[in-house]
């Protein structure tokens, strides 16, 4: 991968994640056609493994800001490559684990895995910091 693309990579990857959580919860719930009317409302009401996969779409979603601004602005600041790769992969790495995690029902190592995701982004910002 060349830097720009892979960060592009990184980031379309990172946008797409939430919706892979969305289909689980759908399948998940039993969601027909007829639910499209008013899918949030449907979604808020399911329970179970398809409730765990809306809350892993709806936090994959709320993390996205930090994971774009930090990758975006180390690559701006010209950070070396090598280490905005590792923290976006390693971002997207723990997103996933956490998405397992929330699936599987396992909330104490979920949030373990939530912090570890959220320590990509801000390592990187932090060391954009120490570059100004």
């Amino acid at each position: 991968m060349q830097s720009v693309s892979g960060v592009i990579y990184l980031i379309l990857a990172a946008c797409l994640l939430p919706y892979v959580f969305t289909l689980i919860a759908k399948k998940a719930a039993g969601f027909k056609g007829k639910d499209n009317q008013n899918p949030r409302e449907f979604l808020a009401k399911s329970t179970g493994l398809a409730a765990r996969a809306h809350a892993a779409q709806q936090n994959s979603f709320e993390s996205l800001p930090l994971f774009i601004a930090a990758i975006l602005m180390a690559e701006y600041l010209v950070v070396p490559q090598s280490l905005v790769m590792t923290f976006g992969i390693g971002y997207l790495f723990f997103r996933v684990v956490y998405g397992i995690c929330y699936l599987a029902n396992w909330a104490t190592l979920r949030s373990i895995v939530w912090l570890l995701s959220m320590l990509c982004p801000i390592t990187l910002l932090l060391l954009i910091i120490r570059i100004l």
